[in-house]
């Protein structure tokens, strides 16, 4: 049995640690994040690809117990002393190192790097207990879709081996533009990433690689970091059908937002 592969939209800041209007705008979100968690169990690990770490090659985070990084700004006090405790796993970190290298793709382990909130925010909603061990992996400076499908594909034996492939950023990620600004773009760009996602595999992955073609394609994404991640998680599950898990208009006050799962549960 192979676990399905998953790119999320991750939200905004600590959001699972505050209250009030802000928070509550993730209400929906946090519901299909617990739903993955549901369907899919508990694997063995996680392997995040967070919009929030990028390197000059793929880069493994290796540590045993991660510490935590706070990679945002304006946010209460409390947000900067949050803890998410989930382990590492070393053994995992060096597997999917191995699977790269095996490709032909350059990598190397990071046993200093922490959770920054493109994993922590969302792992909070679907593992609040903190249960599971998660590796992050980096992105690699320039953003190649085509490099990161094939990251994706070196990292398909993982899904049979019961870890996770989660890709963390935003179907939508301009912090230029949100709210009511981005209502029309953010729907015809949704739109298109829709369409493009339930293609035969071919013409999917094609699409992917011509993105900046897509309608709205730099006003939805002015740098690619928090797209990116989707590559990864359709490389590992190319050849398999996509399943819309999660879909809102009017998030943050206007954006159209989604997140998929790639293979069956």
């Amino acid at each position: 049995m192979r676990l399905p592969t998953y790119f999320i939209s991750h939200g905004g800041g600590p959001w699972p640690w505050l209250d009030g209007p802000f928070r509550r705008q993730f209400d929906r979100l946090e519901e299909s994040l617990g739903d993955i968690a549901r369907e899919v169990g508990k694997p063995k690990a996680v392997l995040m690809i967070s919009g929030h770490w990028e390197a000059d090659r793929a880069t493994v985070q290796s540590g045993e117990f991660p510490g935590m990084v706070y990679d945002y700004s304006g946010f209460p006090q409390h947000t900067y002393a949050i803890k998410y405790g989930a382990p590492g796993s070393p053994a995992v970190a060096q597997r999917v190192k191995e699977l790269l290298e095996a490709a032909g793709i350059p990598a190397a382990l990071d046993p200093e790097r922490g959770y920054d909130h493109g994993t922590f925010a969302p792992l909070a909603a679907m593992y609040p207990g903190a249960d599971v061990p998660v590796v992050q992996l980096s992105l690699k400076h320039g953003y190649d879709p085509g490099e990161h499908l094939a990251i994706g594909r070196a990292l398909k034996p993982l899904r049979a081996e019961g870890v996770l492939i989660v890709g963390s950023g935003l179907s939508w990620h301009n912090l230029r533009m949100m709210g009511l600004a981005a209502r029309e773009p953010s729907q015809a760009f949704d739109a298109w990433l829709d369409e493009s996602l339930r293609a035969e595999p071919a013409k999917r992955t094609q699409r992917l690689v011509d993105w900046i073609s897509a309608p709205s394609a730099r006003l939805a994404h002015p740098e690619e970091d928090h797209f990116v991640p989707l590559m990864v998680a359709v490389g590992a599950a190319e050849d398999e059908p996509a399943t819309r898990v999660y879909h809102e208009e009017g998030f943050m006050g206007g954006v159209t937002a989604s997140s998929y799962r790639f293979g069956q549960v």
